[in-house]
């Protein structure tokens, strides 16, 4: 049975925050890989209107560069429509039926959790790994194995707003992805 993490989000732009949780979570749990999933049309926010999907792939494939574990899953990309966890996840372990998933969340979506589209279900689907967040709940009725990621305070809303202010990003992700968001001016007005 491979064991494989789904760290689903906008990566609009992926940071070394993402990049942290999925290693902290396969190292932690064994995992096999870690599926970094852009969303198509998350439910609960809305990406940036400027950048593309393909953008946001590229900038997904260059981070993730060199790590053999890591992986990008593009099936919600490749729905239209909001994408929805419980179908994706029917969807994949009908495609991939010696695969166990563990659905990575972050503390503000497991507040969210009793709100989630078909959550029942989706509880029979996959196995949810909750990564602390200081300024969230991370209490639940709902089964969740919980890991302890280190602090590093940094989004991807944050990150646009500075490059759109003209501030540094270094160290908040890769140099690679930097060079790809000045190249391609992306979150500029």
């Amino acid at each position: 049975m491979t064991k494989v993490g789904i760290l689903g989000g906008t990566f609009d732009p992926p940071h070394y925050g993402h990049l942290l949780i999925a290693n902290e979570v396969l190292s932690e749990l064994n995992l096999d890989e870690i599926w970094f999933m852009p969303n198509q049309e998350p439910p609960h926010k809305k990406k940036s209107d400027s950048v593309e999907n393909t953008d946001r792939l590229q900038m997904l494939e260059l981070s993730i560069e060199g790590n053999s574990a890591f992986k990008i899953e593009k099936i919600e990309l490749e729905r239209s429509g909001p994408s929805f966890t419980v179908d994706t996840m029917k969807i994949l372990n009908e495609q991939f039926p010696n695969h166990q998933f563990y659905f990575i969340i972050g503390a503000d979506m497991i507040e969210y959790l009793p709100k989630w589209h078909k959550i029942d279900e989706l509880m029979e689907l996959v196995q949810f790994v909750g990564v602390q967040r200081p300024e969230y709940s991370s209490e639940t009725d709902y089964p969740i194995h919980y890991v302890d990621i280190p602090a590093f305070e940094v989004s991807s809303s944050m990150i646009r707003k500075r490059v759109n202010q003209g501030m540094t990003v270094r160290y908040l992700l890769p140099d690679r992805v930097i060079d790809f968001i000045r190249e391609k001016q992306l979150y500029e007005t």
